[in-house]
């Protein structure tokens, strides 16, 4: 097991447990959001600052999908859809955060709460390459996710 793998359980361990210490609430699960939001931003300046700034909306979810996900979970996303108007939904068929919780519906209700970083993580490198978005999970059947992203109408 590589030092990064260690590092990433170490910090699912953390989410899990205080999801877990806590009955979460509201502001906790806002807390967690903007973490995730915060490494989102730092980790795209890591990654980019020898590669050519993309211009187009679509080329920056596919970089998301490829390197970025590669990067935090060590795969790529399954599939990218979108509707070509400012809906794009990032499926993982094995989403890593989910991979120690039971594959059982007694985790269905509460599993959003552990793919809130993920979202803010999201919603941080998009928002480092400008674009301003609302992210949202989906999760129908565990481990499986959908992350939801919903890009915001810029303000120039």
């Amino acid at each position: 097991m590589s030092a990064e793998d260690v590092l990433f359980d170490m910090l699912h361990s953390e989410i899990v447990s205080y999801l877990v210490s806590k009955s979460a609430e509201d502001e906790d699960i806002s807390i967690l959001e903007h973490l995730g939001y915060s490494c989102g931003w730092r980790l795209i300046e890591r990654i980019t600052k020898e590669l050519p700034r993309y211009k187009e909306e679509l080329e920056v979810l596919k970089f998301i999908c490829t390197d970025f996900w590669s990067c935090v979970y060590k795969k790529q996303v399954d599939n990218l859809r979108t509707n070509h108007q400012g809906v794009y939904v990032l499926h993982d068929n094995e989403f890593r955060f989910f991979s120690k919780l039971s594959n059982g519906t007694q985790y269905l209700k509460s599993a959003p709460k552990y793919a809130t970083f993920t979202c803010g993580l999201i919603r941080g490198a998009l928002e480092n390459f400008g674009i301003s978005s609302i992210v949202t999970v989906e999760i129908i059947r565990m481990p499986s996710c959908k992350f939801h992203i919903q890009v915001l109408p810029s303000s120039s």
